[in-house]
């Protein structure tokens, strides 16, 4: 058995992001506008109930809210985790708890980051800084735009503890003690904003340790050799680039060590026309399925070298690859696949592989 298939998986830092894009829908839509004005809005419910933020629909009738209450600013700390070790993209950069924080005038939580200790003279906050059913207040953001990041954070308040908002999560009837506790709140802080918050983008970032498969780990090293390497089936003969470790067909293990060339044929493809954050190539660029000679199943990469316009099904491309410094175990090894010129590849000689 080959010692690519035998060394331990390789592993390493993942990351995926992107910019998530989403309508607010007319509740949330108020409540984030009500932020951009610096006020915080609640919904009341059927059974006298005021939940902030407010609710999509009715968790009792399941109907739209028709009234919106404005809460807080203040609250009480209802519950809380510490945060020693702040992550990247978290609301502050030190020390902080994660709260629920039922607001004055509100019957349900919100949970939000609490600084503890904002004016700590001797390093750090600590846990011993937080506790259940202390009063808070939001700090603001100098700049609003309709987020729930227009509240920085919490921070503790001089109120004493006990205040208007009790620690029991109990539904309570009370009035908020606000004035125009109806449907005029929303449109009064509509007026005051001069726009209304129709959406958001809500960067999503995320990093984690991935572990590849033996399989998998095999191909990565092949390719920091230049070289394509796949596995073929004992039993049904196909090969597999990259290899899978275990037959799709037939569920046996692949222990054959097969090397490919890094020439192959287009069996399907997309061109692609339209600009995205972080794009590494000008459109209009070709995604591919790329067959490499030997193979029985296709993978992805790009097709370049000529206009996109030209790529078709059963065009023969080849490898290019970037300079062998810049190799590691990874596919970018690979900058892209480029038409060889030869005549295009019979549609039989690929037609069961698409």
């Amino acid at each position: 058995m080959s010692e690519a298939l035998t060394s331990e998986p390789l592993r390493g830092p993942l990351e995926i992001g992107f910019d998530y894009t989403r309508s607010l829908g007319p509740v949330l839509s108020r409540f984030m506008t009500g932020l951009a004005a610096g006020r915080i809005l609640g919904a009341r419910a059927a059974d006298g109930t005021v939940h902030a933020p407010p609710f999509e629909y009715d968790p009792v009738t399941f109907a739209p809210p028709e009234e919106f209450v404005e809460v807080g600013p203040a609250g009480t700390v209802i519950s809380w985790s510490w945060m020693p070790a702040p992550l990247a993209g978290q609301p502050l950069d030190r020390p902080f708890a994660w709260a629920l924080i039922r607001l004055d005038g509100a019957d349900t939580a919100l949970l939000h980051a609490v600084d503890a200790a904002p004016a700590a003279p001797a390093g750090p906050a600590t846990p011993a800084a937080m506790r259940t059913g202390m009063r808070v207040q939001p700090r603001w953001a100098a700049e609003r735009v309709g987020s729930i990041r227009d509240i920085v954070c919490f921070q503790p308040s001089s109120e004493p503890e006990g205040g208007p908002a009790s620690v029991s999560m109990a539904p309570s009837t009370r009035s908020s003690g606000l004035d125009g506790a109806n449907d005029t709140v929303g449109e009064a802080v509509e007026e005051t904003v001069g726009v209304t918050v129709t959406g958001m983008v809500a960067p999503v970032h995320l990093v984690y340790e991935h572990t590849a498969s033996p399989g998998e780990s095999a191909f990565l090293r092949g390719l920091a050799q230049g070289r394509l390497l796949g596995q073929r089936c004992p039993v049904c003969g196909m090969v597999y680039v990259p290899a899978r470790g275990t037959c799709p067909v037939d569920g046996g293990p692949m222990a054959e060590q097969v090397e490919l060339p890094d020439t192959g044929t287009v069996t399907t493809f997309c061109i692609v026309n339209v600009p995205y954050p972080g794009q590494r190539v000008t459109p209009p660029y070709v995604a591919a399925a790329v067959l490499l000679d030997g193979a029985d199943i296709s993978f992805q990469h790009l097709v370049l070298g000529c206009d996109a316009s030209q790529v078709r099904m059963g065009m023969r491309v080849k490898a290019v690859w970037k300079p062998r410094e810049q190799w590691g175990t990874t596919a970018e090894n690979i900058s892209h696949f480029a038409p060889t010129g030869e005549p295009d590849a019979a549609y039989e000689t690929y037609a069961r592989h698409l």
